[in-house]
């Protein structure tokens, strides 16, 4: 039998297929797995609170501007993010001048209460007329406009994780015949009964760092010492960079081995002065009221 030839056969295999359309349905994977993401965003928003929503919203139209109404640290604590330039302090006068406007009986006082930025901080000052608007005359009670003005303050300080101060103030009045009792004790027992209220609505123990009660030493008008104005209660929301400068003092002051601490550039006086140096360079001696105010 003749020998036939076998023929042969060569198989080619063409590898992969569509060319460059084998990666496309990553590029759509990857567009279903965004479009999910957003979805969730977009549904954890409408579950969210209010003060949530206007935080987000805020970032996204000024993101340098508003982001710190709310906001959590790296280590999610959620915490609130301290007051402490003069941009915040501003916000945070327009809203408290906001919701005094929207209160009837608080609207009516708007002149007695005045809201300034000082190099401390947010200061609010509750000023008295002739016939007593925030205290009964001549005494630490507070009327029905004192209690409503500082349950609103204390509900909206609360939520700062700012050192308050509250001062109190009186005029040079002789407050009565009893020299156990003037112009001393009734400003700090004003300035203490402002405290407990505001505590009551919310600010904590802690947020207070100092209670003073200033007499008549400190007046708005030093050319009447008698007028109303003189007496009034200061509460200071004081800055972020003011509050660690109390701490260092006061660590300063437990411990005097440690050097003091050196004062910030930007650093200048209060508004309120205080008794200058005689010619020799020591501060003269403070000399207590000889009579109490309204």
């Amino acid at each position: 039998m003749a020998n036939k030839s076998q023929p042969i056969i060569v198989i080619k295999k063409v590898s992969g297929h569509g060319g460059h359309h084998g990666g496309a349905w990553k590029v759509a994977y990857a567009d279903f797995v965004t479009a999910m993401m957003s979805l969730f965003i977009v549904l954890w928003l409408m579950g969210s609170s209010e003060k949530v929503k206007k935080a987000v919203s805020g970032y996204f139209n000024d993101p340098k501007g508003t982001a710190q109404l709310l906001g959590t640290t790296m280590t999610g604590t959620g915490e609130v993010i301290p007051v402490s330039n003069e941009k915040a302090m501003e916000q945070l006068k327009e809203k408290l001048e906001k919701e005094i406007q929207e209160k009837v009986e608080l609207k009516k006082l708007s002149k007695q209460i005045e809201i300034t930025i000082t190099p401390e901080g947010l200061r609010i000052e509750l000023i008295e007329d002739k016939n007593g608007t925030f205290y009964q005359s001549g005494s630490a009670k507070l009327s029905g406009n004192g209690q409503e003005l500082l349950a609103l303050l204390g509900g909206e300080l609360k939520t700062l994780p700012n050192a308050l101060l509250i001062e109190g103030h009186t005029d040079a009045t002789p407050y009565s015949a009893d020299t156990n009792y003037g112009n001393w004790e009734l400003s700090a027992d004003r300035a203490n009964s402002a405290r407990r209220l505001m505590q009551q609505d919310g600010v904590r123990k802690d947020q207070v760092t100092q209670v003073r009660g200033y007499a008549d030493q400190m007046l708005r008008v030093k050319n009447n010492p008698s007028d109303p104005s003189n007496r009034r209660i200061s509460i200071l929301v004081k800055n972020a960079d003011a509050a660690m400068m109390a701490k260092m003092k006061n660590a300063q002051q437990a411990n005097p081995e440690t050097p003091p601490p050196a004062p910030p550039a930007t650093a200048k006086p209060p508004e309120h002065g205080g008794a200058k140096p005689d010619e020799h360079g020591k501060a003269p001696e403070a000399k207590p009221a000889e009579h109490g105010g309204h």
